[in-house]
């Protein structure tokens, strides 16, 4: 299958659904839902690169799966055309309106619909590829700031409506312009560079996302976690990064920088992190920024009190 586009089909007529992938097989690989629930359970589990969707089904409409596929972060970018039966001009507007890219009525036209579908799948991999362009740290290969907004925007709607807890941790490097001035920028490059491959290699769930927030700062969003779990994830981070090997190994130093190590101007063992780890259910009234805030001063506590331990609350 390596190189055909995964194409989810939703539909509760076993005949439609017959006839789909009758003629899209050849060129791509199909996956099957009948109704809203497995539909929504089938995109978490493969992230089809487009998804058909029919509007009337028995347990949940279209129009609703398609309000929690645009709500997770893992299938928000999902292009979704409607193929259904109802062709009035509402349900249209309505459907384009949710997000959906496209609407095809039936009885539908197979040269049509391949058309349709091969024009959506290259523009999904042009705005991919453009977006992804844009949201990425070019230093760590993380997402930047820009992109961690847009997903924190996703996951704190996705925790209100499904009212599960979100958690989140800020990241700051202890005293990191000191390194610097100590062993140059090029290498708190790759200190940075390093805590980041600490950070992916920890924060690991399909759910989860990480990113660096700007300078030696880093967030990481932990759906569906408690605050218990968000501050355990958050320890393995640090302890991790302790464990980075500054003087040889991946890190390593020029003759100036062993130097000035060995004469004492870095005068610690391993490099350390402060954390700030918070978790919330959002509720009505709350405000995003404020949750931000929150996990703001919470890291200013760990910097405050010592350094290199996690605060939270």
């Amino acid at each position: 299958m390596e190189g055909k586009k995964k194409i989810l089909i939703v539909d509760d007529e076993k005949m439609n659904i017959m006839a789909l992938a009758h003629f899209l097989k050849p060129q791509h690989e199909i996956i099957i839902a009948s109704d809203g629930t497995s539909a929504l359970a089938e995109a978490e589990k493969h992230i089809p690169d487009i998804i058909l969707l029919d509007i009337l089904m028995p347990d949940m409409s279209g129009f609703d799966v398609l309000i929690k596929l645009k709500g997770s972060g893992a299938t928000m970018n999902i292009p979704v055309i409607f193929l259904t039966g109802l062709d009035n001009a509402e349900d249209e507007e309505k459907g384009l309106l949710l997000g959906a890219v496209d609407y095809i009525t039936k009885p539908f036209n197979k040269s049509i619909v391949k058309a349709r579908i091969n024009t959506h799948l290259k523009m999904s991999n042009y705005v991919r590829t453009i977006e992804k362009l844009c949201m990425l740290d070019a230093l760590t290969g993380l997402s930047n700031r820009r992109g961690f907004d847009m997903r924190f925007e996703a996951e704190w709607g996705r925790a209100f409506r499904e009212k599960k807890p979100l958690g989140i941790i800020m990241i700051d490097i202890d005293d990191f312009k000191k390194y610097n001035d100590t062993f140059g920028h090029p290498q708190g490059d790759l200190l940075i560079q390093a805590i980041s491959e600490v950070l992916s290699g920890t924060v690991n769930r399909s759910s989860d996302f990480s990113a660096r927030w700007g300078g030696e700062e880093f967030l990481a969003l932990l759906p569906d976690t408690d605050l218990n779990g968000t501050i355990i994830k958050a320890e393995q981070i640090r302890k991790k990064v302790t464990e980075i090997i500054i003087h040889s190994g991946s890190i390593k130093l020029n003759a100036e920088s062993e130097e000035n190590a060995q004469s004492g101007t870095w005068d610690k063992p391993f490099p350390t992190i402060s954390l700030g780890a918070c978790s919330k259910i959002p509720l009505e009234n709350d405000n995003p920024v404020d949750f931000l805030n929150e996990v703001d001063k919470l890291l200013y506590s760990a910097k405050k009190n010592g350094k290199n331990q996690v605060c939270s609350a």
